[in-house]
């Protein structure tokens, strides 16, 4: 079961339940991935609502493993999730609503 005051989220991906969260080194993957970008920078980004496919994968796959999951993102780019693509994006949004909020 997922703990909001670690900053865990729980998810329904490829009919199973995950628990993802951006633990410092899921943080720090997502980092090196924008290139060096810092985290308040990529999530003003996402705030804006300019979010790609291959960044919610990003988001979703640092955040499974960020859980202990054994995912590559290439794995998650072949799930499925209620709700399609607005799915993922409500997953995104919530795992960084966990993360960053006060």
């Amino acid at each position: 079961m997922a703990n909001r005051h670690r900053g865990e989220i729980e998810a329904e991906l490829g009919r199973q339940n995950y628990t993802l969260v951006l633990t410092l080194g899921a943080l720090a993957e997502i980092e090196d991935a924008y290139g060096g970008e810092d985290m308040i920078a990529i999530a003003e980004r996402f705030e804006s609502g300019r979010i790609k496919a291959s960044d919610a994968i990003l988001m979703i796959g640092a955040g499974l493993r960020g859980a202990g999951a054994t995912l590559t993102n290439e794995d998650v780019a072949r799930l499925s999730v209620a709700g399609g693509a607005a799915g993922f994006l409500r997953i995104v949004a919530d795992l960084l609503k966990a993360t960053f909020a006060a």
